[in-house]
Protein backbone atom coordinates (compact mmCIF):
# COMPACT_ATOMS: atom_id res chain seq x y z
CA UNK A 1 0.00 0.00 0.00
CA UNK A 2 1.35 3.42 -0.97
CA UNK A 3 0.25 6.31 1.24
CA UNK A 4 -0.74 9.29 -0.86
CA UNK A 5 -1.54 11.80 1.88
CA UNK A 6 -2.03 11.76 5.65
CA UNK A 7 -5.79 12.03 5.11
CA UNK A 8 -5.84 9.09 2.68
CA UNK A 9 -4.04 7.00 5.27
CA UNK A 10 -6.74 7.86 7.80
CA UNK A 11 -9.47 6.97 5.30
CA UNK A 12 -7.75 3.64 4.70
CA UNK A 13 -7.49 2.82 8.36
CA UNK A 14 -11.00 4.08 9.09
CA UNK A 15 -11.76 4.07 12.80
CA UNK A 16 -8.27 2.77 13.54
CA UNK A 17 -6.91 6.30 13.16
CA UNK A 18 -8.73 9.65 13.18
CA UNK A 19 -7.22 12.87 11.89
CA UNK A 20 -6.98 16.01 14.04
CA UNK A 21 -9.07 18.08 11.64
CA UNK A 22 -12.02 15.69 12.08
CA UNK A 23 -12.33 16.36 15.84
CA UNK A 24 -14.59 18.67 17.82
CA UNK A 25 -11.79 20.40 19.78
CA UNK A 26 -14.02 21.81 22.56
CA UNK A 27 -15.47 18.38 23.28
CA UNK A 28 -12.04 16.79 22.92
CA UNK A 29 -10.41 18.96 25.61
CA UNK A 30 -13.38 18.87 27.99
CA UNK A 31 -13.86 15.10 27.90
CA UNK A 32 -10.10 14.53 27.78
CA UNK A 33 -9.55 16.31 31.09
CA UNK A 34 -11.94 13.90 32.81
CA UNK A 35 -10.78 10.72 31.09
CA UNK A 36 -7.05 11.33 31.62
CA UNK A 37 -7.60 12.38 35.24
CA UNK A 38 -9.26 9.02 35.83
CA UNK A 39 -6.36 7.12 34.25
CA UNK A 40 -3.82 9.18 36.21
CA UNK A 41 -5.65 8.46 39.47
CA UNK A 42 -5.52 4.72 38.81
CA UNK A 43 -1.83 4.51 37.86
CA UNK A 44 -0.27 7.28 39.95
CA UNK A 45 1.00 4.95 42.75
CA UNK A 46 3.32 3.27 40.23
CA UNK A 47 5.10 6.60 39.70
CA UNK A 48 5.53 7.06 43.45
CA UNK A 49 7.12 3.59 43.82
CA UNK A 50 9.38 4.13 40.80
CA UNK A 51 10.58 7.50 42.11
CA UNK A 52 11.37 6.13 45.56
CA UNK A 53 13.36 3.26 44.11
CA UNK A 54 15.38 5.65 41.96
CA UNK A 55 16.43 7.82 44.91
CA UNK A 56 17.14 4.93 47.31
CA UNK A 57 20.73 4.83 48.59
CA UNK A 58 22.74 1.74 49.46
CA UNK A 59 21.76 2.24 53.11
CA UNK A 60 18.04 2.31 52.39
CA UNK A 61 16.21 -0.76 53.65
CA UNK A 62 13.44 -0.59 51.05
CA UNK A 63 15.15 -1.54 47.79
CA UNK A 64 12.41 -3.45 45.95
CA UNK A 65 9.01 -2.38 44.68
CA UNK A 66 7.29 -4.70 47.17
CA UNK A 67 9.21 -3.36 50.16
CA UNK A 68 8.60 0.25 49.09
CA UNK A 69 4.85 -0.34 48.82
CA UNK A 70 4.80 -2.15 52.17
CA UNK A 71 6.75 0.68 53.81
CA UNK A 72 4.45 3.37 52.41
CA UNK A 73 1.31 1.53 53.51
CA UNK A 74 2.76 0.91 56.96
CA UNK A 75 3.68 4.55 57.63
CA UNK A 76 1.13 6.54 55.60
CA UNK A 77 -1.59 4.18 54.46
CA UNK A 78 -3.16 4.40 51.00
CA UNK A 79 -2.74 8.19 50.97
CA UNK A 80 1.04 7.69 50.94
CA UNK A 81 0.76 6.24 47.42
CA UNK A 82 -0.75 9.54 46.27
CA UNK A 83 1.81 12.03 47.56
CA UNK A 84 2.10 14.90 45.11
CA UNK A 85 -1.06 13.84 43.29
CA UNK A 86 -2.82 17.20 43.62
CA UNK A 87 0.16 19.02 42.12
CA UNK A 88 0.37 16.60 39.21
CA UNK A 89 -3.34 16.82 38.39
CA UNK A 90 -3.26 20.64 38.54
CA UNK A 91 -0.30 20.87 36.19
CA UNK A 92 -1.25 17.95 33.96
CA UNK A 93 -4.23 19.66 32.34
CA UNK A 94 -2.33 22.54 30.67
CA UNK A 95 0.72 20.35 29.99
CA UNK A 96 -1.36 17.63 28.36
CA UNK A 97 -3.35 20.16 26.33
CA UNK A 98 -0.11 21.56 24.90
CA UNK A 99 1.26 18.05 24.33
CA UNK A 100 -1.75 16.64 22.47
CA UNK A 101 -2.30 19.75 20.35
CA UNK A 102 1.35 19.77 19.26
CA UNK A 103 1.36 15.99 18.73
CA UNK A 104 -1.62 15.94 16.39
CA UNK A 105 -0.79 19.05 14.39
CA UNK A 106 2.86 18.01 13.98
CA UNK A 107 1.90 14.48 12.97
CA UNK A 108 -0.07 15.76 9.98
CA UNK A 109 2.85 17.95 8.90
CA UNK A 110 5.35 15.12 9.45
CA UNK A 111 3.45 12.69 7.21
CA UNK A 112 3.50 15.31 4.45
CA UNK A 113 7.22 15.83 5.05
CA UNK A 114 8.19 12.15 4.64
CA UNK A 115 5.77 11.38 1.80
CA UNK A 116 8.19 12.29 -1.05
CA UNK A 117 10.78 9.76 0.20
CA UNK A 118 8.56 6.79 -0.80
CA UNK A 119 9.32 4.86 2.38
CA UNK A 120 7.54 1.73 3.57
CA UNK A 121 4.39 2.22 5.61
CA UNK A 122 6.09 1.05 8.82
CA UNK A 123 9.09 3.34 8.38
CA UNK A 124 6.95 6.31 7.37
CA UNK A 125 4.70 5.82 10.40
CA UNK A 126 7.71 5.49 12.74
CA UNK A 127 9.35 8.69 11.48
CA UNK A 128 6.19 10.81 11.42
CA UNK A 129 5.01 9.66 14.85
CA UNK A 130 8.53 9.99 16.28
CA UNK A 131 8.86 13.59 15.07
CA UNK A 132 5.41 14.41 16.47
CA UNK A 133 6.19 12.78 19.81
CA UNK A 134 9.45 14.67 20.23
CA UNK A 135 7.91 18.01 19.25
CA UNK A 136 5.02 17.46 21.67
CA UNK A 137 7.36 16.66 24.53
CA UNK A 138 9.59 19.67 23.85
CA UNK A 139 6.60 22.03 23.76
CA UNK A 140 5.19 20.83 27.09
CA UNK A 141 8.43 20.79 29.13
CA UNK A 142 8.08 24.42 30.30
CA UNK A 143 4.94 23.44 32.22
CA UNK A 144 5.84 19.85 32.99
CA UNK A 145 9.28 20.25 34.58
CA UNK A 146 8.24 22.47 37.55
CA UNK A 147 5.33 20.10 38.25
CA UNK A 148 7.71 17.16 38.02
CA UNK A 149 10.20 18.76 40.44
CA UNK A 150 7.53 19.60 43.02
CA UNK A 151 5.65 16.29 42.80
CA UNK A 152 8.82 14.21 43.07
CA UNK A 153 9.91 16.06 46.21
CA UNK A 154 6.50 15.29 47.69
CA UNK A 155 6.75 11.64 46.63
CA UNK A 156 10.03 11.10 48.53
CA UNK A 157 9.52 13.46 51.49
CA UNK A 158 10.67 11.85 54.72
CA UNK A 159 12.13 8.92 52.76
CA UNK A 160 15.85 8.16 53.03
CA UNK A 161 16.53 11.48 54.77
CA UNK A 162 14.59 13.74 52.38
CA UNK A 163 12.91 16.87 53.75
CA UNK A 164 9.22 17.02 54.65
CA UNK A 165 6.73 19.53 53.27
CA UNK A 166 3.18 20.63 54.00
CA UNK A 167 2.17 20.56 50.35
CA UNK A 168 3.02 21.59 46.81
CA UNK A 169 2.98 25.32 47.56
CA UNK A 170 5.38 24.77 50.46
CA UNK A 171 7.77 22.92 48.14
CA UNK A 172 7.59 25.69 45.53
CA UNK A 173 8.11 28.41 48.13
CA UNK A 174 11.19 26.73 49.62
CA UNK A 175 12.70 25.98 46.20
CA UNK A 176 12.25 29.59 45.04
CA UNK A 177 13.65 30.91 48.35
CA UNK A 178 16.76 28.75 48.01
CA UNK A 179 17.40 28.83 44.26
CA UNK A 180 14.99 31.28 42.68
CA UNK A 181 12.68 30.36 39.81
CA UNK A 182 15.46 28.37 38.16
CA UNK A 183 15.22 25.92 41.06
CA UNK A 184 11.84 24.82 39.69
CA UNK A 185 13.63 23.92 36.48
CA UNK A 186 16.34 21.78 38.06
CA UNK A 187 17.10 18.96 35.68
CA UNK A 188 15.37 20.79 32.81
CA UNK A 189 18.13 19.88 30.37
CA UNK A 190 18.02 16.25 31.43
CA UNK A 191 14.22 16.28 31.28
CA UNK A 192 14.42 17.45 27.68
CA UNK A 193 17.11 14.87 26.94
CA UNK A 194 15.10 12.15 28.70
CA UNK A 195 11.48 12.81 27.81
CA UNK A 196 11.88 14.11 24.27
CA UNK A 197 13.73 11.00 22.99
CA UNK A 198 11.49 8.84 25.17
CA UNK A 199 8.39 10.42 23.65
CA UNK A 200 9.88 10.12 20.17
CA UNK A 201 10.73 6.43 20.72
CA UNK A 202 7.32 5.74 22.29
CA UNK A 203 5.29 7.30 19.50
CA UNK A 204 7.57 5.95 16.77
CA UNK A 205 7.25 2.44 18.23
CA UNK A 206 3.51 2.82 18.66
CA UNK A 207 2.91 4.06 15.12
CA UNK A 208 5.20 1.55 13.39
CA UNK A 209 4.09 -1.44 15.50
CA UNK A 210 0.44 -0.76 14.64
CA UNK A 211 1.25 -0.64 10.95
CA UNK A 212 3.27 -3.87 11.26
CA UNK A 213 0.59 -5.68 13.26
CA UNK A 214 -2.12 -4.74 10.77
CA UNK A 215 0.10 -6.05 8.01
CA UNK A 216 0.72 -9.32 9.88
CA UNK A 217 -3.02 -9.69 10.38
CA UNK A 218 -3.46 -9.44 6.64
CA UNK A 219 -4.98 -5.97 6.54
CA UNK A 220 -3.71 -3.46 4.04
CA UNK A 221 -5.49 -1.05 1.74
CA UNK A 222 -8.69 -3.13 2.12
CA UNK A 223 -9.40 -1.84 5.64
CA UNK A 224 -12.07 0.48 4.31
CA UNK A 225 -13.79 -2.28 2.31
CA UNK A 226 -13.43 -4.86 5.07
CA UNK A 227 -13.18 -2.88 8.33
CA UNK A 228 -11.90 -4.82 11.35
CA UNK A 229 -14.08 -5.16 14.43
CA UNK A 230 -13.82 -2.54 17.15
CA UNK A 231 -12.30 -5.13 19.49
CA UNK A 232 -9.58 -5.97 16.96
CA UNK A 233 -8.76 -2.26 16.62
CA UNK A 234 -8.50 -1.92 20.41
CA UNK A 235 -6.34 -5.06 20.64
CA UNK A 236 -3.92 -3.76 17.99
CA UNK A 237 -3.72 -0.36 19.72
CA UNK A 238 -3.08 -2.03 23.10
CA UNK A 239 -0.35 -4.18 21.57
CA UNK A 240 1.24 -1.07 20.12
CA UNK A 241 1.13 0.61 23.54
CA UNK A 242 2.85 -2.33 25.27
CA UNK A 243 5.58 -2.55 22.61
CA UNK A 244 6.13 1.21 22.77
CA UNK A 245 6.36 1.19 26.58
CA UNK A 246 8.85 -1.67 26.62
CA UNK A 247 11.04 -0.04 23.97
CA UNK A 248 11.05 3.45 25.50
CA UNK A 249 11.63 2.32 29.09
CA UNK A 250 14.55 0.07 28.13
CA UNK A 251 16.31 2.89 26.29
CA UNK A 252 15.70 5.87 28.59
CA UNK A 253 15.65 4.53 32.19
CA UNK A 254 19.29 5.55 32.99
CA UNK A 255 18.58 9.16 32.02
CA UNK A 256 15.34 9.14 33.99
CA UNK A 257 17.12 7.83 37.10
CA UNK A 258 19.79 10.55 36.91
CA UNK A 259 17.16 13.26 36.29
CA UNK A 260 15.05 12.12 39.24
CA UNK A 261 18.02 12.18 41.62
CA UNK A 262 19.00 15.67 40.53
CA UNK A 263 15.46 16.97 40.97
CA UNK A 264 14.87 15.63 44.49
CA UNK A 265 18.18 16.79 46.00
CA UNK A 266 18.07 19.59 48.54
CA UNK A 267 19.72 22.88 47.59
CA UNK A 268 22.59 22.04 49.93
CA UNK A 269 23.38 18.91 47.91
CA UNK A 270 23.94 20.29 44.45
CA UNK A 271 25.60 17.50 42.48
CA UNK A 272 26.58 17.43 38.86
CA UNK A 273 25.36 14.76 36.46
CA UNK A 274 28.81 13.22 36.63
CA UNK A 275 28.69 12.98 40.43
CA UNK A 276 25.21 11.44 40.38
CA UNK A 277 26.36 8.80 37.90
CA UNK A 278 29.49 8.15 39.95
CA UNK A 279 27.44 7.65 43.13
CA UNK A 280 24.98 5.31 41.41
CA UNK A 281 27.77 3.14 40.03
CA UNK A 282 29.62 3.15 43.37
CA UNK A 283 26.50 1.94 45.19
CA UNK A 284 25.14 -0.63 42.76
CA UNK A 285 27.48 -0.93 39.80
CA UNK A 286 26.29 -0.10 36.31
CA UNK A 287 22.90 -1.63 37.13
CA UNK A 288 22.40 1.33 39.47
CA UNK A 289 21.54 3.34 36.37
CA UNK A 290 18.58 1.03 35.87
CA UNK A 291 17.08 1.53 39.31
CA UNK A 292 13.32 1.37 39.08
CA UNK A 293 13.42 -0.29 35.65
CA UNK A 294 10.72 -2.80 36.62
CA UNK A 295 8.25 -0.18 37.87
CA UNK A 296 9.19 2.17 35.03
CA UNK A 297 8.66 -0.58 32.45
CA UNK A 298 5.30 -1.38 34.04
CA UNK A 299 4.52 2.30 34.39
CA UNK A 300 5.31 3.18 30.76
CA UNK A 301 3.53 0.09 29.44
CA UNK A 302 0.48 0.50 31.71
CA UNK A 303 0.39 4.30 31.37
CA UNK A 304 1.05 4.12 27.66
CA UNK A 305 -1.51 1.43 26.93
CA UNK A 306 -4.18 2.97 29.17
CA UNK A 307 -3.52 6.47 27.88
CA UNK A 308 -3.46 5.47 24.22
CA UNK A 309 -6.67 3.44 24.49
CA UNK A 310 -8.31 6.34 26.33
CA UNK A 311 -6.91 8.75 23.76
CA UNK A 312 -8.13 6.76 20.77
CA UNK A 313 -11.53 6.29 22.47
CA UNK A 314 -11.68 10.02 23.15
CA UNK A 315 -10.98 10.77 19.49
CA UNK A 316 -13.81 8.45 18.43
CA UNK A 317 -16.17 10.23 20.84
CA UNK A 318 -15.20 13.65 19.51
CA UNK A 319 -15.17 12.98 15.77
CA UNK A 320 -17.34 15.52 13.93
CA UNK A 321 -18.78 13.00 11.48
CA UNK A 322 -18.69 9.29 10.83
CA UNK A 323 -15.45 8.11 9.22
CA UNK A 324 -16.93 4.83 8.11
CA UNK A 325 -20.37 3.96 6.89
Amino acid sequence: MVMETPSSRVQSFGLAEINWDRLDKTKFYALGAGIFTGVTTTLYPVSVVKTRLQVASKDTAERSAYSVIRGILRTDGISGLYRGFGTVITGAIPARTIFLTTLETTKVAAFKLVKPFKLSDTTESAIANGIAGMAASLSSQAVFVPIDVISQKLMVQGYAGHAKYSGGLDVARKIIKADGIRGLYRGFGLSVVTYSPSSAVWWASYGSSQTLVWSLLGHGADLEKHPPSQWKIVLVQATGGIIAGATASSITTPLDTIKTRLQVMGHEKRHSVRQVVKNLIADDGWMGLYKGLGPRFFSMSAWGTSMILSYEYLKRLCVKDELMT
